[in-house]
């Protein structure tokens, strides 16, 4: 098949009130907010979509909250992103939200990142001077590179032909990497109906490729589902790709039977499991005391749940580093080795931390059946960063 025209999924990320919104708007014409209650409150709470057509580039906005209490919310828009843009308040500089949000990116493994200085009309230079600085080494310490820095304001249209001009240098060089032989994934993150051709689902596809009347699987539940029709930004597509935003119109599926969290697939990809062995980049205990045992909220692709996570070696401090750890599930869910997670604290409401799948479908560790570390570090094939 012929290589697709460039394209890019972009996440917004940073803390409330920091002008995310109304970046995308600026850049977009679209208004991200598609709640009632969001126009009302001048805060983002669920995920919006926004579509700006740059050049020759087709660029998607993922739209997420910046309250800390929607967090989950974020980390399910993040998944499937290809770049992330960070926006800073240059009244306002790094806060609570900014830091997490850069993480869970880290975590996430997302490496392209592009930082726009909101708001830039309110300060003078020094103080942005000094905004940028600050932005910068929070980025440093998380070791995440920018591709670029730029000073905007929605108001006065400042930087916004630059960041432009920025998004559309990272959707060619996104769009090199695209392979069309890979096996097709879409995490969910939204369900609707339309009258007259029932259930569409929408979601950052992963990779691979589909067509209009193409079967796929549906996941949890492991049943085949038939593509009925397929969409991008409002636009009829017989065929789509990996790292493109779309909705996918479902015959034969009831809207009580597909949630944020399900997953599209090309059959025979995926499967069940209830038992993961990962590394763990990062890990924070929750607690005063470090615990091997512990339960955390897992959020792989755009699910989340409980499990149980057992460390192979007990820790010795508050923090773990590059570990290796395995997730025990209450429930089924499909993973595949590469994929990337997080881990929260549920009674804290903050980021543990995060890791990298190694063996989708793993025994369970016992004292008389350890696993073996030189396996496992066979698995992992370099660190997770």
């Amino acid at each position: 098949a012929a290589p697709p025209a460039p394209h890019l999924v972009v996440g917004t990320a940073g803390h409330i009130d920091h002008g995310k919104s109304r970046l995308v708007r600026a850049l977009t014409g679209t208004d991200p907010d598609r709640l009632p209650e969001e126009r009302a409150r001048g805060m983002t709470i669920e995920l919006g979509f926004a579509h700006a057509r740059l050049d020759d580039c087709d660029v998607w906005f993922v739209d997420v909250p910046g309250h800390e209490k929607f967090i989950r919310t974020m980390v399910a828009g993040a998944t499937g992103v290809d770049a992330a843009l960070l926006v800073v308040a240059a009244d306002d500089s790094v806060m609570p939200q900014t830091r997490e949000h850069a993480e869970v990116l880290r975590l996430l493994g997302v490496q392209r990142c592009i930082v726009a200085l909101t708001k830039t009309d309110l300060v003078d230079d020094e103080w942005a001077d000094a905004v940028e600085h600050e932005t910068r080494e929070l980025l440093a310490e998380l070791g995440l590179e920018a591709a670029a820095v730029i000073r905007t304001s929605a108001v006065t249209g400042r930087g916004l032909d630059e960041l432009r001009a920025a998004l559309i240098a990272a959707a060619r060089r996104r769009t090199a990497d695209h392979d069309p032989f890979a096996w097709f994934r879409l995490p969910i993150d939204r369900a609707f109906t339309i009258a007259g051709r029932g259930t569409v689902v929408t979601g950052s596809a992963l990779h691979g490729e589909v067509s209009a009347g193409d079967e796929l699987e549906l996941w949890p539940h492991g049943r085949r589902v038939r593509v009925r029709g397929l969409q991008s930004h409002h636009e009829q597509r017989s065929a789509a790709c990996g790292h493109m935003r779309l909705a996918v119109n479902l015959a034969g599926v009831g809207l009580d039977e597909v949630w944020r969290g399900c997953e599209l697939a090309t059959p025979g990809y995926l499967a069940p499991t209830r038992l993961v062995d990962v590394r763990l980049a990062t890990l924070r205990m929750p607690g005063k005391t470090p615990a091997q045992t512990l339960r955390v909220r897992l959020h792989l692709a755009t699910r989340e749940l409980r499990v149980e996570l057992r460390l192979l070696d007990a820790p010795q401090a508050a923090i773990v580093r590059d570990a290796y750890a395995q997730l025990r599930l209450a429930e089924p869910m499909v993973a595949s080795w590469g994929q990337r997670f997080i881990l929260r604290d549920d009674a804290e409401q903050r980021t543990l931390g995060g890791g990298v799948i190694l063996r989708p479908f793993a025994r369970r560790w016992t004292a008389r059946r350890p696993p073996d570390p030189k396996r496992l570090e066979w698995l992992v094939g370099g660190k997770p960063k």
